[in-house]
């Protein structure tokens, strides 16, 4: 096997197996990983537009967040605001329950951050992150993940 072919199939089995980890962790709370993002982009950075969230998300591609932002605002945990001015402007932020909800998600991905730190103690995580970026460059998910990177909020 040739070095990025194994490369490939490692990011790949990474993902999965991270994936796996993490529906598992949000089990007892209720949501999806994709779920969980949006409430986690929502908390660091609403209020937003449908079409601002889904320029962050990482989760979501082709049609958008609006099936996960309809769930959610069902749930009771967002909340969609209609510009006084503009009705067609509309803007998502996290009711009372969705911050709840964000709080637990943040335990999980805190635990999970901290695995992650701990397994990774020895490796220049610097080096890993600058590969990731050069293969994830022009893509729509590494284009969501250079914008949260660079938000500074």
């Amino acid at each position: 096997m040739r070095p990025s072919e194994e490369l490939r199939y490692a990011i790949l089995a990474l993902q999965r197996e991270g994936n796996r980890n993490l529906i598992a962790a949000l089990k007892p709370v209720g949501l999806t990983p994709a779920q969980a993002e949006v409430l986690r982009v929502l908390d660091d950075y609403a209020p937003l537009t449908l079409t601002a969230l889904g320029e962050l998300l990482i989760c979501e591609s082709g049609t958008g967040p609006s099936r996960l932002v309809d769930r959610l605002v069902t749930s009771g945990a967002v909340q969609r605001t209609v510009d006084r001015n503009d009705r067609r402007a509309v803007t998502l932020e996290l009711t009372v329950r969705g911050k709840q909800l964000s709080s637990a998600v943040a335990q999980v991905e805190e635990a999970m951050y901290a695995a992650i730190d701990s397994a990774v103690a020895e490796v220049r995580v610097d080096t890993v992150l600058a590969v990731a970026r050069t293969l994830l460059t022009g893509t729509p998910a590494g284009t969501a993940l250079e914008r949260r990177r660079n938000s500074g909020l």
